[in-house]
């Protein structure tokens, strides 16, 4: 096991290094094709959680730049208001709403989805971009350790529960979970909550990032006849207020390395604007293309099938009916 996880973190590592990094984005930007981003969504309506910073914020802004009526979900009112004032500045637009509601916490989400749904709004996008790593083993009121309650449990709920809004936009409704290439470190595991005695952050959150991209393909497979489309993709390497707070060490060593937070939501907006039929239900993407879900020889492939029984778990803790 620990030549296993050696070798996963030293693929990674070099994975990382030649593809995440700011000259990886410039490297591949080359092949973009800039009519792919001119799209314009007028009309469309789009939810992105943790909006107010990072890559959320720049994924809230380049939708509205796009003409969507963006939902900016954010659990610091304060912040977020000042997030959502610079968006509607930047853009021209008074489409821009926010949404407070903490992903941490089930009550609130489901609170929120309620409110939500009142409006009968059909949902076109739905962006689970909210996320953290916290290197101490925190519990939420609710009894869940904290990485996991954001990262998994909150984005599951927030998906679950919006599914009929997203069904009235359908067949253009799709969702978006922002992963993060931390997980090819990681295999698919039940232990959801990270109950070792040796509890590491970075670790937890490289699992939850594996739960998310495991969890897309199944949504893919589940609801592939309501008209509702599933992808995951992950940033590469950006400079964020969260990585720079989570990771100091990595923010500092990496220091002109990394790149934007819209070089890291470029992806995430391009799924959002692509014609369905151009892309891979369930697939993870990676700078504009269809990205691997497993490095050589990492072993994570298989683990891929504990997912049924993950989501039983998930949908217990969220307290959904089946």
């Amino acid at each position: 096991m620990f030549l296993l996880k050696t070798w996963r973190a030293t693929a990674f590592g070099l994975f990382g290094y030649m593809n995440f990094t700011k000259s990886g984005f410039i490297e591949h930007s080359k092949k973009f094709n800039p009519e792919d981003m001119q799209t314009k969504i007028e009309g469309k309506n789009c939810v992105v959680t943790g909006a107010n910073s990072g890559i959320g914020y720049a994924t809230a802004e380049g939708l509205a730049s796009r003409g969507a009526n963006v939902y900016m979900v954010c659990r610091n009112k304060e912040r977020g208001e000042a997030a959502l004032s610079k968006i509607q500045e930047a853009t021209g637009s008074k489409n821009v709403y926010l949404e407070v509601c903490d992903i941490s916490s089930i009550i609130e989400i489901k609170s929120f989805t309620s409110r939500f749904s009142s409006k009968d709004v059909p949902v076109h996008v739905l962006v689970n971009n909210a996320g953290l790593i916290e290197n101490r083993r925190v519990t939420t009121p609710e009894g869940y350790e904290l990485n996991f309650a954001v990262n998994v449990l909150g984005a599951y709920t927030l998906t679950e529960l919006m599914l009929p809004l997203l069904e009235k936009a359908a067949p253009d409704a799709r969702v978006i979970t922002v992963s993060s290439g931390g997980m090819y470190t990681a295999p698919l595991m039940k232990d959801l909550q990270f109950s070792n005695n040796n509890f590491n952050g970075v670790e937890q959150y490289a699992r939850n990032k594996r739960v998310q991209v495991a969890l897309t393909e199944k949504w893919a497979e589940i609801y592939k006849d309501k008209g509702i489309a599933f992808y995951s993709m992950h940033p590469g390497w950006a400079e964020t207020p969260g990585v720079a707070s989570s990771l100091p060490g990595f923010s500092n060593s990496m220091s002109g390395k990394l790149r934007t937070s819209q070089e890291g939501a470029d992806t995430v907006v391009w799924l959002a604007l692509q014609p369905k039929e151009k892309l891979v239900p369930g697939s993870l993407y990676f700078d504009r293309a269809e990205a691997p879900k497993h490095l050589l020889f990492a072993a994570t492939k298989g683990s891929h099938s504990a997912i049924d029984s993950i989501i039983e778990n998930l949908r217990s803790m969220s307290g959904l009916s089946s």
